[in-house]
């Protein structure tokens, strides 16, 4: 035998039954490996950061294997899925035209970044069973968040973190105000639906502790807008006329003892008018001056370059050189304007408007059915697109993660339901 042929590699053998079995075997236990994992990260959203961000990046370890490629890139093709990577891509170039400090571009992409896991989310929970336990862990994350609220507010000393605001144990009052907005309307479905009274009841508890923790412990001003918006959108959705004007009149009649018997939600409206008149003056209570204020610079800025925009990571500087001594107010620099469709335009003009737009719109769409799990992927984007009116949402770190999560679990839920019903009818 020549040296050669001594270290020649022999011809591969065709993959044994034993093989292929320990494969299959090692992509399932990666599946439900994938699974555990977005359920910890729902867990984990509204109590840290930190181990949100260190589970998503397990899970992306975890899913990558058990992605089936083909059936994935057909599905890129959709603009449900395509759409998020569309507007991070354009987040990237965007950094090449930018006019502001490199450090500024690469920071706001980061923001961005999270939309490119909708697709892969969408994949996984097409094919999984266990998208509905999801949605149960984020829920009862946020029950046990709003017990431990009340706890807080009757005795700060349990407070997890330094908080700026009573009643609230982590994070800050806008978070979870947006939580606990998000779980009481994911509930009003089966609440209206509901057969079972036992597990009527309890939707109907856990409202109650959700609604009446915004009313009398912490709540953000978007998140009562946000109300306003889903609750027209149960009606339409869900009611019949009759129903709608009950539904109605017992919002108003709710409101007014809501508005009697809180003080600290009398405060809260009040301050709005407060914060105008006086914002100029004491930057401290000027949250709906320093609004106002963002959006005329940022329309301003977008005037200068309505197609394309300034850039990724330009707003900051655009504030800059917009900045004025006439008052505090007016020499505040900032890189959030607390508008989603300002923050786009700012940096992205038109093109950058155009693709979210899109983007929300393909995620209503992939919403319109029945279902749960479809109510529950519609409350998520309507609430995203309401909030983001008065802020920059869908690129803040809670916020943006719980529209990712519940676009891409909801998603994947409606999409599987919708194979299903496909599958049945033919």
């Amino acid at each position: 035998m020549t040296a050669e042929q001594a270290v020649s590699p022999s011809p591969a053998s065709p993959p044994t039954l034993r093989d292929r079995s320990q494969a299959l075997s090692h992509s399932a236990r990666l599946f439900r490996a994938a699974d555990l994992l977005v359920i910890l990260i729902a867990a984990s959203l509204p109590w840290s950061t930190t181990a949100t961000s260190i589970l998503v990046g397990f899970w992306l370890l975890a899913v990558t294997p058990t992605i089936a490629w083909r059936d994935y890139a057909r599905q890129l093709a959709r603009p449900a899925f395509a759409l998020p990577l569309a507007l991070l891509l354009l987040a990237l170039l965007g950094t090449l035209w930018s006019e502001g400090a490199w450090a500024d571009r690469l920071h706001a992409v980061k923001p961005v970044a999270k939309l490119m896991l909708i697709p892969p989310l969408l994949h996984h929970f097409s094919r999984s069973e266990r998208g509905f336990h999801v949605c149960i862990a984020f829920l009862a994350s946020c029950a046990l968040l709003a017990v431990f609220s009340w706890i807080v507010l009757l005795d700060p000393a349990w407070k997890i973190t330094a908080t700026a605001s009573s009643g609230v144990p982590v994070k800050n009052y806008i978070d979870q105000s947006q939580e606990f907005t998000l779980c009481a309307f994911a509930l009003a479905l089966p609440l209206w639906r509901g057969r079972r009274a036992v597990a009527t009841i309890v939707c109907l508890a856990l409202i109650l502790l959700f609604v009446t923790n915004m009313v009398f412990v912490a709540s953000a001003r978007t998140a009562l807008l946000c109300i306003a918006v889903l609750l027209a959108l149960f009606a339409l959705k869900h009611l019949s006329r009759r129903a709608a004007l009950v539904l109605l009149a017992g919002t108003i009649a709710a409101s007014l003892l809501a508005w009697t018997t809180s003080p600290y939600l009398r405060q809260r409206i009040n301050d709005i008018a407060v914060e105008y008149r006086h914002g100029h003056e004491d930057i401290s209570r000027a949250s709906t001056a320093q609004r106002l204020t963002y959006w005329r610079k940022s329309l301003h800025a977008f005037a200068e370059a309505p197609l394309i925009g300034h850039g990724t990571g330009s707003i900051k500087r655009q504030f800059e050189r917009a900045a004025t001594s006439e008052s505090r107010l007016d020499a505040e620099v900032v890189s959030n304007p607390h508008n989603q469709t300002l923050n786009v335009a700012v940096q992205w003009g038109l093109l950058g408007v155009v693709l979210l737009y899109a983007m929300w719109i393909a995620h209503l769409r992939m919403f319109a059915g029945e279902g749960f799990a479809a109510w529950i992927g519609l409350v998520v984007v309507v609430q995203n697109i309401a909030s983001s009116l008065l802020n920059s949402h869908l690129f803040d770190f809670h916020e943006g993660w719980m529209y990712v999560l519940g676009v891409g679990v909801a998603g994947g839920m409606a999409l599987k339901a919708q194979a299903g019903e496909a599958t049945g009818s033919a």
